[in-house]
């Protein structure tokens, strides 16, 4: 095998994964991370194999920077980014600079140093905005109604017109809403740990009807490392989730149950989002991945929900 494979954001939770899938099936990688939201003991383990893994601090704002780190390098799989949605519509210029134009330093840096291969993680929950087609496929219109997805709309224009110009082979992944160790944020981890606060009631934002297409980490890095072996030409989209929607009141109901909660009483927010620029149904039509990249999730979302939970029961004990 024995390509040199960087990944941006490598300290980060999908991105510390893939790093760890990577050196396991034999790659060198070369994880970069400005560590705002990573940790360097995310890969701990890779690490040890000194001849496969390093890890380079330093941020993708620093075009530099990273035209200096990815000479001799075969392929960019570009996870770095500020990943929450929630508060993007307070830091549009922070989504702004370290999306779209850490996105642009990348995409430069890969081409003054011939690099003609990437894969980016984009979005399947907000870059389509509020759809009427459900499952959602990768050519319907982008309409986010959100900061972050409108930057990681922009980014994916930009991998399109580099691919052109530069004949690179670029591969946008739209990720559902991800979880798994060793995440630090998202609605399970908030719900258990509102549950570990007080095991007899949770609230749960908006009104738990608001319906998503979730995915387990161990199937999101099976995507990439898909994504990576296979050979395109252009700017390609594909949509990597559950093709079936969940509630969040039956994400309450899986977190409940693998805490082995019972008679949790739920409160309500109200209102039909979560917060302003929730979408309130995104589910991904994954027609397209299962016949293109061979690829289709292994695990159930009650299944990642208990390993998940497991995890955070040690982290937090």
């Amino acid at each position: 095998m024995g390509q040199k494979i960087i990944v941006t954001g490598g300290c980060g939770f999908i991105g510390s994964n893939i790093v760890t899938k990577l050196v396991c099936e034999g790659y060198s990688v070369k994880a970069i991370d400005d560590l705002s939201a990573g940790k360097v003991e995310y890969i701990e383990e890779p690490m040890k194999n000194k001849e496969r893994c390093t890890f380079v601090e330093g941020s993708i704002m620093d075009s530099k920077f990273l035209e200096k780190e990815f000479r001799n390098y075969d392929a960019i799989i570009h996870e770095a980014a500020n990943p929450d949605v929630r508060t993007s519509k307070d830091n549009i210029f922070k989504d702004f600079e370290i999306n779209v134009l850490g996105t642009l330093n990348v995409l430069q840096a890969m081409t003054n140093n011939k690099i003609s291969k990437v894969v980016f993680a984009s979005s399947g929950g907000t870059v389509y905005g509020e759809t009427k087609v459900i499952p959602t496929p990768e050519d319907h219109r982008l309409d986010p109604i959100s900061h972050y997805g409108a930057s990681k709309a922009a980014s994916e224009q930009y991998l399109a017109s580099y691919a052109s110009l530069y004949e690179i082979d670029a591969i946008s992944l739209r990720l559902g809403n991800i979880f798994g160790p060793p995440s630090n944020h998202g609605v399970m981890r908030d719900f258990f740990l509102k549950l570990k606060k007080n095991p007899q009631t949770l609230e749960i934002l908006g009104n738990g009807k608001q319906i998503k297409s979730y995915l387990y980490v161990d199937d999101c890095v099976e995507a990439h490392i898909r994504a990576l072996q296979t050979q395109l030409s252009g700017h390609t989209a594909f949509n990597i989730a559950t093709s079936e929607g969940v509630t969040v009141n039956e994400i309450a109901d899986g977190v409940v149950a693998a805490m082995e909660l019972e008679n949790v009483e739920y409160s309500y927010t109200g209102g039909e989002r979560g917060w302003a620029g929730d979408v309130r149904k995104a589910v991904s039509d994954t027609t397209k991945a299962t016949k293109a990249l061979q690829w289709k999730p292994k695990t159930s979302i009650k299944d990642g929900i208990k390993k998940y939970i497991s995890w955070l029961e040690k982290e937090y004990q």
